[in-house]
């Protein structure tokens, strides 16, 4: 009944001094998440779209937005001024208008459902194709060349698919349009569903004798070689656009691109995240304890760099600069971290032994603080006491 029907601003979520404009936006958002083809057998969402499309027949016309703004729900419910819910139509403009774009959100179409012809030019589909490359080529930038089969006009029946000597035939089924309109009746009124004439399969056009060298398509494929300019920096996973080379145009429409993903391997000591590069780089006992120079590698070659003397393990550097070059800005780079890992020997001569003993006591290192600690030291299963000298 009228009182458990809740407001229809309320429903639509807009002020009660909304303009026509605020209406639309509101109505459309909600029908677009409710719709049930984009909820099928959701009883709730069909709840929702019902009463959404309900409150937006009302207040979209401007009559009836005065009796409601008078009377309330009872305006159409048989009492001060109505007739039902029932009577609203759905195939006016502003529905028409909104249903376009919900379709069109909901299947990938576009406003194009419902626009008043296919026939006209229609740019061809992208291709997505994929190329691999080394981690260099990619900090570098590389030109490469890929070959794909390809459609192009057909140069016998130049792309009309007739037979030399013929022309194609206006389609009767959808008059020429390249859409059929099928009218049906549902719980909220009435849909207009529009669809690509499956007989001329949207060109508008019937081909009775077909070229025989492409069949009636109007195109003919072959493998062709194509280069493609990898910009330096670029990452894995990102796309190079070489427009105008993907599939064919109809009726004159321009030809879609060519999308090629770039897949870049891995490296053996280099790892990137972002414009960053990181690496690990082994340092020896001495050169960590005394300092000095070494070498490092990066992606622009061989670095000398200074060892501060007591460097610790896991010691990261910066090398700025010397990271991945950005693809938008060419007089910018990312930067090189490096992690300093002191290796200790594993091996040992007699003689670097007894040095490393002498190292020991004249620098005093845990083990000399475990001595004097006075503390219990569980060597396997002897137990040691140490006390200070």
């Amino acid at each position: 009944m009228a009182d458990s029907k809740r407001d229809y601003y309320e429903v639509l979520g807009v002020d009660k001094n909304a303009d026509d404009e605020t209406l639309k936006k509101a109505y459309r958002q909600l029908a677009k998440k409710y719709h049930p083809d984009a909820h099928p057998d959701d009883k709730d969402a069909e709840a929702k779209f019902k009463e959404a499309s309900e409150a937006y027949a009302v207040l979209s016309d401007p009559e009836k937005r005065r009796q409601y703004d008078q009377f309330g729900h009872a305006a159409f419910d048989g009492g001060a001024g109505g007739g039902g819910f029932g009577g609203f139509d759905f195939t006016g403009g502003n529905f028409a208008d909104i249903f376009g774009d919900i379709f069109g959100d909901i299947f990938g179409g576009g406003r194009s459902a419902y626009s008043s012809s296919r026939s006209g030019p229609n740019r061809g589909a992208n291709i997505r194709t994929s190329i691999r490359i080394s981690f260099m080529e990619a900090i570098t930038g590389v030109d490469k060349e890929i070959e794909l089969t390809l459609k192009d006009e057909c140069k016998t029946c130049h792309g009309t698919g007739a037979k030399p000597g013929t022309s194609p035939i206006k389609c009767t089924r959808c008059g020429g349009k390249g859409q059929v309109v099928n009218v049906q009746q549902s719980f909220f009124g009435t849909i207009r569903n529009v669809q690509t004439c499956p007989d001329c399969r949207g060109t508008g056009k019937i081909v009775k004798d077909k070229c025989p060298d492409c069949s009636g398509t109007g195109y003919t494929s072959s493998r062709k070689k194509i280069a493609v300019e990898i910009p330096a920096g670029i990452d894995n996973g990102m796309s190079v656009r070489i427009r105008g080379r993907g599939e064919p145009g109809t009726n004159g429409g321009e030809r879609g691109d060519l999308l090629v993903e770039v897949i870049v391997a891995d490296h053996p000591i280099f790892r990137r995240q972002d414009q960053n590069i990181y690496s690990t780089v082994p340092l020896s006992y001495a050169v960590a304890a005394l300092g000095g120079e070494i070498m490092i590698d990066t992606v622009d070659g061989k670095v000398v760099y200074e060892v501060k003397p007591g460097t610790q393990t896991d010691t990261r550097v910066r090398l700025k600069g010397k990271g991945v070059p950005s693809t938008r800005y060419k007089d910018v780079r990312g930067d090189h971290y490096v992690t300093l890992v002191v290796q200790t020997p594993e091996k040992l001569s007699h003689e670097a032994k007894e040095l490393l003993k002498q190292f020991d006591a004249l620098t005093g290192d845990s083990l000399n603080a475990v001595k004097n600690s006075g503390v219990t030291v569980d060597d396997g299963d002897k137990k040691k006491k140490f006390w200070k000298q």
